[in-house]
């Protein structure tokens, strides 16, 4: 079963972490993890331009190395960028030096103080290293579009069902999420522009 909604115990757990901004403004932070990836991080930011919207793209440091042009593109248009470590690397199955190591690495070529720990997950000792460097970004919403299982109208309906004032959203501008991403993406946002929401970067 997908959890959508980031569960109000997993805060009381982890309060120190970012789940969402404030609840006072009608304000949507669209995050997109994973990328820059060709054929998908573009079409992202065509549909992102075409809205006149800013977002947060946390990136992983091997495929800016891969891709520096789309990686360009990002920053150049306007996007705020996030570490999501090199090697999208499993926290709970690295020890704490490796996983630091790798993150620093990834911190090299995005120079950002928000970091996103892929799949959500660290150990306790890798957070608390990490919290002395960086805003660590978790999310208020997560829409599922990796998971092929998922219809893109389901992906769609993740995206809107849960979002409220201060709500930080997460997309993957990668390979296997791009049927839903492609498909919830423009239809969200206008759901939201409708809803007089203002899109906002962490």
């Amino acid at each position: 079963m997908n959890i959508v909604k980031s569960p109000l115990w997993l805060r009381f757990v982890l309060p120190k972490l970012t789940w969402n901004r404030s609840r006072q403004e009608k304000h949507i932070y669209l995050t997109f993890d994973d990328g820059p990836i060709p054929d998908v991080t573009p079409q992202v930011l065509n549909i992102l331009k075409k809205y006149n919207i800013q977002a947060t793209f946390f990136c992983v440091g091997e495929n800016i190395i891969k891709h520096p042009e789309i990686f360009g593109q990002i920053k150049q248009q306007g996007h705020g960028v996030g570490n999501h470590t090199f090697n999208h690397l499993k926290g709970w199955q690295t020890p704490l030096a490796t996983y630091l190591a790798n993150v620093e690495k990834c911190q090299t070529l995005t120079q950002t103080k928000l970091f996103r720990p892929p799949y959500g997950k660290c150990t306790p000792s890798q957070f608390k290293q990490l919290r002395k460097q960086y805003e660590i970004i978790m999310w208020d919403v997560i829409t599922y579009d990796f998971d092929n299982r998922l219809s893109p109208e389901n992906c769609y309906q993740n995206a809107i069902r849960y979002t409220t004032n201060g709500s930080i959203v997460v997309f993957h501008d990668n390979v296997k999420a791009t049927p839903r991403l492609l498909y919830a993406l423009p239809k969200a946002i206008e759901y939201w522009l409708q809803q007089g929401y203002e899109f906002k970067l962490l």
